[in-house]
């Protein structure tokens, strides 16, 4: 039996993307005579319900029908690792961490994954008060993120407008980061910690991140002139931001955040303020369909 979760305002356009995906899938689910119930979310967080109702029931495969943010709730509603697989049909906006674990956007090869083949261990983040699987971040990506969802069409092109738009504002942070027995001060304009490869809709943060090595990866980029700004996001656009010399760039399985003031912090694309920034990688635990 196959659960599938589904955002039905996923990737925009008033939810047609998702409701011809649903269509694919019924029909081809149908042909095959695999038994499936599609459950859809109706308000922000319902995913992570749903998914917590339907394993706490007996459900064995949670798949998700959307983007990053249905992903996110829904690993937070998981429970049962040891007996519940999950999948994945990307149809969101930002379909990053299908990226990262190079699924197919196309729903029939993606339901292919999960029809024939079998869940491998995928890492995730673990915090003290929500998981994430992507980029967990504090920093610009934060303001980038506010000014992205005050846009009335969300877009990979609105991405990357309120990016600029966010860099010549924005102010380097000053916070400290604790890490394999040291902590250290920074002054920058992120504290990113990745799993995946990329955020903001296919925007290459960290392109050697790999999300089941069992490792993150900590970036964090110093303050720099406005002229070298400019490049610094040529850069990032173009996969190369680790390669700044501006770019603090390590891997570890945990990290502390420190900030004095009250800050905000991205957790796959959703705001979350004054959680404690405490991230550790999870692996050998979640069974992905990939």
């Amino acid at each position: 039996m196959l659960d599938f979760i589904v955002n039905p305002t996923a990737g925009g356009k008033h939810g047609k993307k998702t409701a011809k995906t649903v269509g694919k899938l019924t029909a081809i689910l149908k042909e095959k005579g695999v038994d499936f119930t599609f459950h859809y979310t109706s308000e922000k967080g319902q995913g992570a319900t749903i998914t917590k109702n339907l394993i706490e029931n007996g459900a064995t495969d949670i798949i998700v029908v959307g983007g990053d943010g249905t992903l996110h709730e829904v690993i937070n509603g998981f429970s049962n690792f040891e007996n519940v697989n999950m999948g994945l049909i990307p149809c969101g906006t930002g379909n990053d961490f299908a990226d990262a674990l190079s699924i197919s956007l196309d729903p029939e090869k993606a339901l292919d994954l999960i029809l024939n083949g079998t869940p491998k261990y995928v890492d995730f983040m673990q915090m003290p008060t929500v998981r994430g699987m992507n980029v967990i971040g504090m920093g610009i990506d934060v303001q980038v993120l506010k000014y992205y969802q005050s846009l009335k069409k969300k877009t990979k092109f609105g991405y990357t407008k309120s990016l600029l738009k966010t860099l010549f504002k924005f102010k380097a942070l000053s916070f400290d980061g604790t890490y394999n027995g040291e902590t250290k001060q920074y002054h920058s304009y992120i504290a990113a910690i990745a799993n995946g490869h990329c955020f903001g809709g296919g925007i290459p943060l960290c392109p050697i991140a790999d999300a089941t090595d069992g490792k993150l990866h900590y970036i964090a980029v110093k303050q720099m002139s406005k002229l070298r700004l400019i490049y610094a996001f040529l850069r990032l656009k173009q996969g190369k931001v680790l390669k700044l010399k501006q770019t603090f760039h390590d891997t570890l399985s945990e990290i502390k955040i420190d900030k004095a003031e009250p800050y905000t912090v991205n957790v796959d694309g959703e705001l979350y303020e004054n959680i404690p920034f405490e991230v550790k990688v999870v692996s050998n635990t979640l069974k992905f369909y990939r």
